[in-house]
């Protein structure tokens, strides 16, 4: 690391509350930290954040209950996949606005022993019975909350499938094992954090609306309150038939009856036989290069990984680390890059097995030449005048993520979700489960943005059967064909440019994964047209990005990082104190 990047770290002045939580339990005190001779860390060369370290194996995830279900599995000899499905179902439990078994998501392994990797998709359904226009009134008009708030938002889940898929074909335990902790956390309840018990504040007219949800995150009329336990006794009861009976007793069993009840009960679409169509799809994640480096993450139906490794093409030209840390010449050509993938996310992005996503022509480098020839290094360009690209012609809230390594070298890197917080906030009757408002990340109607702003098209339309786009980004580097980095975070239209600066921040700057969760982070997602930052950028630097024509906007924090880095000499692991429920944690 150069002394400048130290220098803007240093700048942040964070407080000591946000150092404690951004190194985790098992770094040193702060006391310890100022009393140790300077040279004392010599090894870690001018870190000044330190991330959690470990030998044999590692886990970051958004609640320290998860993450120490994790370990435990490590720790009786299970691999990184094993953990990973662990901590997969122990966030169903304990962090229920994203954690989920009624929910989707994607999934990154390495395998160390074939050198392989595969993307897992796991991602909702839409039912048989959806139509394209599923959400328009007779004036062929978006209605508000259709797809948000009403059983007609839920899609059909795949997390169940896609964790005993992956546990099947990559794990070494038994499902009965890894669902054991989860089973327990659920029958004998936890204490709810001040964080959930914001989020459930915050949400209370939407989760008040249904009988099924109050019984579960209410008492006496209100929200649960900090301190109090959530217990959550049918939720245990389906968790226990899922560890007897596999994924078939959610997608043809009892819980399937319960689902599809449900639905038919309130007008939604899914059915007992949506349920048991379900197919979870192995897929060749999208791979790039980035100085020397090479990155794999999600292919579509996510828009992650190839819009990842497109930015990354177009920067890669770039002497960042020369332009320094936060600067504002950094951030402007990071900006400009995010508008031109960003629009063309809007247009060429959907399904794979229902339209053509042109991967190879947009992660191109011929590709990000044309790109990078239309950015003017000293202005910005506006988001009305950037149209889609043709890449064809080179074609030959809420979210969580959890990271996990083991001492074998396998890694996992996972992002699942229900999409909004607590999704629908619709508990599936008798079954504890609550269900996702995916359909919402389908285009309701071409051109009109979704709940995050973004605007979709032709090719993310509601489709029976169709998975809708996402960003989620579970992402692994390697370094000489080796892991290097595991990370993913949630933060929905944010999440490829938080992954894309994760990357960066390692791999230009030289940041350990607890100093790249310290620096403030940007975003432009092309529409709208503003460059939105986190607090902590200088107003010098926002001054200069406004004189090359940029519409800043300081607002709420962007992402929540799960980052582990394998070095020769260990595991290195951070969450991210965006969220302080989170911890990374290892042995």
């Amino acid at each position: 690391m150069t002394l400048p990047v130290r220098s803007r770290l240093a700048a942040l002045a964070l407080v000591p509350a946000v150092v404690a939580l951004c190194v985790g339990l098992a770094a040193p005190s702060l006391a310890q930290t100022a009393a140790a001779p300077p040279m004392v860390r010599y090894d870690i060369g001018y870190d000044i954040f330190y991330p959690v370290r470990a030998q044999n194996g590692m886990v970051a995830a958004e609640h320290r209950l998860a993450t120490e279900v994790g370990v435990d599995i490590l720790k009786r000899g299970g691999n990184a996949v094993d953990a990973a499905v662990a901590v997969g179902f122990a966030l169903a439990v304990v962090l229920p606005n994203a954690g989920n078994v009624g929910g989707g998501g994607f999934m990154v392994v390495h395998d160390a022993k074939t050198g392989e990797d595969v993307a897992i998709d796991f991602r909702e359904m839409a039912p048989a019975k959806a139509s394209r226009d599923m959400y328009l009134d007779e004036q062929g008009k978006v209605v508000a909350n259709r797809s948000l708030y009403t059983h007609l938002a839920v899609g059909v889940p795949g997390t169940v499938a896609g964790l005993a898929h992956a546990l099947a074909t990559h794990g070494t335990m038994t499902l009965a094992d890894v669902l054991a902790p989860a089973i327990k956390l659920a029958r004998e309840g936890y204490d709810v954090t001040p964080q959930l018990a914001g989020l459930l504040e915050v949400e209370r007219d939407h989760l008040a609306a249904w009988g099924a949800t109050r019984a579960i995150f209410f008492k006496d009329e209100r929200p649960l309150r900090a301190g109090e336990k959530l217990v959550q006794s049918d939720l245990a009861n389906s968790l226990e038939l899922i560890a007897k009976d596999g994924p078939k007793a959610f997608y043809e069993g009892s819980i399937a009856e319960k689902i599809a009840a449900e639905m038919a009960k309130r007008g939604g679409l899914i059915t007992a036989e949506d349920l048991k169509n379900y197919k979870v799809v192995d897929r060749e994640p999208v791979s790039g290069t980035y100085r020397g480096y090479t990155v794999k993450s999600m292919p579509p139906p996510s828009s992650g990984g190839t819009h990842i490794v497109q930015i990354l093409n177009i920067l890669e030209r770039y002497p960042l680390k020369e332009q320094g840390l936060g600067s504002a010449q950094n951030i402007h050509l990071m900006a400009e890059a995010m508008k031109f993938a960003y629009a063309d996310r809007a247009e060429y992005l959907g399904d794979p097995d229902f339209t053509k996503v042109p991967v190879k022509g947009l992660t191109s480098r011929r590709y990000a030449d044309e790109l990078a020839a239309k950015i003017d290094p000293d202005k910005a360009t506006p988001a009305n005048s950037i149209k889609p690209g043709k890449p064809q012609p080179y074609e030959s809230d809420q979210t969580t993520h959890f990271s996990v390594a083991d001492a074998q070298g396998n890694v996992v890197s996972t992002t699942y979700t229900l999409n909004l917080n607590f999704g629908s906030g619709i508990v599936a009757e008798g079954t504890g489960i609550l269900l996702n408002n995916e359909m919402d990340d389908f285009s309701a109607k071409p051109g009109v943005p979704n709940a995050f702003g973004l605007i979709g098209g032709e090719a993310n339309s509601v489709q029976p059967f169709k998975r809708p786009l996402s960003s989620m980004s579970p992402t692994i580097v390697l370094k000489d064909g080796k892991p290097w980095l595991v990370t993913g975070s949630p933060g929905g239209s944010r999440i490829i440019t938080t992954i894309l600066e994760t990357i960066i921040d390692h791999i230009d700057f030289g940041l350990n994964p607890a100093e790249a969760t310290a620096v403030p982070r940007v975003h432009h997602q092309w529409t709208p047209d503003e460059l939105r930052v986190e607090k902590g950028l200088s107003p010098d630097t926002v001054r200069l990005l406004e004189q090359k024509g940029h519409k800043v906007a300081v607002k709420p924090t962007m992402g929540r990082t799960q980052t582990i880095q394998l070095r020769a000499d260990g595991l290195y692991g951070a969450s991210d104190p965006r969220n302080p429920d989170g911890q990374a944690l290892g042995y």
